[in-house]
C-alpha cells in the first residue's frame, strides 16, 4: 500500500534505532519512522483496490515513515473513523495499543496497584489512562518534574514519584505491577519495589538495556515469586491487535481516551524532534507533518 502521509509519529523506538540500540544500524540513506497516518493512493496487485482513497493508520516497519509517501503491508494498517484527526490517530495508534496489551500481559486487575515508570511519553500517558479506566487501587508514576506529575494526575495517576522511584508520601512502597518503559541500569532497584507475586513488564528501553545480571535480583528474593517479562506488539495475533486498536480509536472519538501531542513539527525538523527527545523535553508525542 502506498500512503500519502498526513501525520508521522516520532517514537522512542525511532530514537533507539538511531542510537544503534535495536541491532539496526543507522546507515547512510536510512529513513526513520514506523507509524504514519495518511491516504492510500495505490495498492499492490493482490490488494483490494477499494482501499484507494481511504484514510488509514499504518505501521511501516522499523523504518520508512519519515517521508511524504510511505509503504505499508495491507496487514499493518487500519481504516480510521472520520471524527478522529490524523494527528490524534498517529499519537494513539501504537502507544495506546501497547499500553492496553502491556497491562493485559501483566495480568493487572481491579484493586491492584501499578507503577508506570517513565510515564510522560505517549505509551506512559496511555497506560495511566487505561489503568484508571480499569479501577486499580493506586496508579503511581515516575517522571522528571512537578508540572509533568500534575498533568499525569489529571489523567488518573494517584501518586507521583521522581525518576528514581522516590517521593509520593502516600504512595505504596511496593506494587503489584510495574510497567517499565525506561529500562537501563535502574531496573534491579525497581524489581525491589514489586510485592510478593508482583509482575514487571518491560515495554521499552529508552535508557538502554538493563544490566546483564539483573535477574540475580529475582533469585535473591526467590521466595517472593516475583517475575519480569518483556512485551512487544509483534507477539499479538493480527486480528486481536487490530480489534484493540480500533477500540482505542473509538474510545478517543467518545472522549474516553485522550491523545497528548507535545508538538507538531514540519517533516524537515525531524532532527529537532529527536533532540527534544534526547533532552527528555517531551510530554506526549511529537508529530511530524509533510
Amino acid at each position: 500500500m502506498l500512503i500519502q502521509t498526513e501525520a508521522i509519529g516520532v517514537g522512542g523506538v525511532d530514537a533507539a534505532i538511531r542510537r544503534g540500540m535495536m541491532g539496526v544500524g543507522f546507515g547512510v540513506g536510512m529513513i526513520p519512522g514506523s507509524e504514519v497516518v495518511g491516504t492510500v493512493t495505490a495498492v499492490g496487485a493482490e490488494v483490494d483496490p477499494s482501499w484507494i482513497g481511504r484514510r488509514v493508520w499504518a505501521f511501516t516497519g522499523t523504518t520508512g515513515g519519515y517521508a511524504e509517501q510511505a509503504v505499508a503491508h495491507v496487514g499493518e494498517l487500519i481504516a480510521l473513523p472520520e471524527e478522529l484527526s490524523s494527528i490524534q490517530a498517529v499519537t494513539l495508534g501504537s502507544a495506546a495499543t501497547v499500553a492496553h496489551f502491556a497491562l493485559a500481559h501483566a495480568h493487572l486487575v481491579k484493586g491492584e496497584s501499578v507503577l508506570i515508570r517513565g510515564a510522560a511519553g505517549s505509551i506512559g500517558i496511555a497506560t495511566v489512562q487505561h489503568a484508571a479506566r480499569m479501577g486499580v487501587s493506586a496508579i503511581a508514576v515516575t517522571t522528571s518534574s512537578v508540572e509533568r506529575g500534575s498533568r499525569l494526575k489529571g489523567f488518573g495517576a494517584t501518586d507521583v514519584l521522581d525518576r528514581a522511584g522516590h517521593g509520593g508520601s502516600g504512595a505504596p512502597s511496593n506494587f503489584d505491577v510495574i510497567i517499565d518503559i525506561v529500562g537501563g541500569a535502574a531496573v534491579p532497584s525497581f524489581i525491589d519495589r514489586l510485592t510478593p507475586n508482583g509482575r514487571m513488564v518491560l515495554v521499552g528501553a529508552v535508557a538502554g538495556f538493563p544490566p546483564a545480571d539483573f535477574g540475580l535480583r529475582l533469585m535473591e528474593t526467590f521466595q517472593q515469586s516475583r517475575s519480569v517479562a518483556t512485551f512487544s506488539l509483534a507477539s499479538i495475533p493480527v486480528a486481536e491487535r487490530d480489534a484493540a486498536r480500533a477500540s482505542q480509536f473509538e474510545a478517543a472519538v467518545r472522549g474516553e481516551l485522550h491523545p497528548v501531542v507535545h508538538a507538531v513539527l514540519p517533516l524537515d525538523q525531524a532532527g529537532e524532534a529527536h533532540r527534544q527527545m534526547d533532552l527528555s523535553q517531551v510530554f506526549g508525542r511529537i508529530v511530524l507533518t509533510p
